[in-house]
């Protein structure tokens, strides 16, 4: 029997009644990063290996060290059960990913400038709390040293849910909840047409900045084959819900098309007060139609429902940008500021979808398979990934240059594209050079490493 409750139409008008006036957009960064034990020891719940994972539990481990943040730093704990599992300020929140990641979600905030001061800070506060306990958070796109058994888990219920779920639709599911890092960044549309603008731009962008990010060369105490093994992780992933979209690019995408692909994902899990009730595959098309049990599909479960489909570029009451490793705090501050010239500014929009307007499906995706395996040393419908990230990174810069030209969303914020300048100077992105250092000067020491990656 049909119950259902909301309708397509629904669902559209909640991507349509995001559209935010040009006057109004906002930039939002979100940051993951990996912290291990520079020395184990037992009596504090660490494992006996060098440069461990940290548990939840334990004086020293996760669940602490948000408790102290909270304290020191007037933070909002949010509970699962007894267990802090985030905290939240100001519009900002700090969570934890499946393996202990800890992520910064920051506040949506005007300019560049802002959003690297709010990293900063975090980074800041964490690093001091976190040298009592002899954490380090390492600036990487992938755990560099241990297997899937060596990662602790942590108690949120929703990733016991994914646990079950996600292994039956990609090989390298858990190395993607455990063993991986990555930076987003978040961005307003004003309208449908400018939404899908931005979507295009963005997905076919996407992997030239994957390649200039790319930052995880090593892995499970050797080299990982891939200069990103992060993103040849998500390629391996379910197909179901992540990738890079051919829909995107059709003559008739927008709202309604997103909608419809979304509704059929298959859903991981629903909430209902502090319960979290698997889906056992249901797609949300079939929540809405027949309901799961007792209960009835709402908005807030379709939002809920947004947040587990992982496109390279994701759609949600705004446009999430998702291919770049973790890195060094330059780094970290470098993508919003690509981004955004890149998305804020029409004409740098343009320019940059028309470096890879002509580009298949078959070719989008062999690109960002030779970004995984090759960083910047990778190559896309016959051109050099090196060379289409600096026309990319020149079209940001013309395209921030413009934006404050016009004012409302900031000052120029060139100088935060010159790390990335630098690393096409030197032609290599960031797991490039650490395999360099890896294989020579460092003679494979994870101890020089770890010395190098730490923030």
């Amino acid at each position: 029997m049909s119950v259902e409750s909301l309708s397509i139409d629904d669902l559209v008008a909640y991507f349509s009644d995001a559209a935010t006036p040009r006057s109004d957009w906002l930039v939002g960064t979100e940051h993951e990063k990996i912290g291990v034990y520079l020395a184990s020891d037992a009596t504090r719940g660490a494992p006996p290996l060098p440069f461990a994972r940290v548990p939840y539990e334990g004086d020293a481990g996760i669940g602490a060290l948000l408790e102290r943040i909270a304290v020191e730093d007037d933070w909002e704990r949010v509970l699962e059960g007894e267990n802090v599992i985030a905290l939240k300020k100001d519009g900002a929140s700090i969570t934890l990913e499946p393996g202990g990641q800890m992520e910064l979600s920051g506040a949506p905030l005007v300019t560049t400038r802002e959003t690297c001061a709010e990293f900063t800070e975090h980074l800041d506060l964490t690093k001091r709390i976190s040298r009592d306990m002899e954490i380090v958070w390492l600036a990487l796109g992938a755990d560099p040293f241990h297997s899937i058994s060596q990662i602790p888990h942590m108690p949120k219920a929703r990733y016991d849910i994914m646990r079950n779920y996600l292994p039956t639709r990609g090989r390298l599911a858990l190395h993607m909840m455990h063993a991986t890092a990555t930076v987003q960044a978040n961005y307003d549309y004003s309208d449908e047409a400018d939404m899908v603008a931005k979507m295009r731009t963005a997905m076919g962008c996407t992997p030239i900045v994957s390649a200039l990010f790319a930052n995880s060369s090593i892995v499970e105490g050797g080299e990982s084959g891939f200069i990103s093994q992060r993103v040849e992780v998500w390629r391996q992933m379910d197909s179901d819900r992540c990738g890079l979209l051919p829909f995107v690019f059709e003559r008739d995408f927008g709202y309604r098309e997103y909608a419809e692909w979304a509704v059929e994902v298959p859903m991981f899990f629903l909430v209902r007060g502090q319960q979290y009730i698997a889906a056992k595959g249901v797609t949300f098309q079939q929540f809405i139609q027949h309901g799961i049990g007792e209960h009835r599909a709402t908005l807030e479960d379709w939002d809920l429902h947004l947040t587990t489909v992982f496109p390279e570029v994701r759609l949600k009451r705004f446009i999430e940008v998702r291919g770049a490793d973790c890195g060094p705090k330059e780094l970290i501050c470098a993508l919003p500021a690509l981004w955004k010239g890149l998305l804020y500014d029409r004409a740098a929009g343009e320019a940059a979808f028309e470096l890879v307007r002509g580009w298949t499906p078959e070719i989008r995706d062999q690109a960002l398979a030779s970004a995984a395996r090759l960083g910047l040393a990778g190559r896309a419908g016959g051109s050099s990934l090196l060379e289409l990230a600096r026309e990319i990174v020149d079209i940001a810069a013309a395209g921030l240059a413009r934006i404050a030209e016009e004012g409302g969303l900031g000052p120029d914020e060139r100088g935060f594209l010159d790390p990335l300048r630098a690393l096409l100077e030197a032609g290599m992105s960031p797991g490039e050079a650490v395999l360099a250092k890896w294989r020579g000067e460092w003679n494979q020491s994870p101890e020089r490493l770890v010395e190098y990656a730490r923030y």
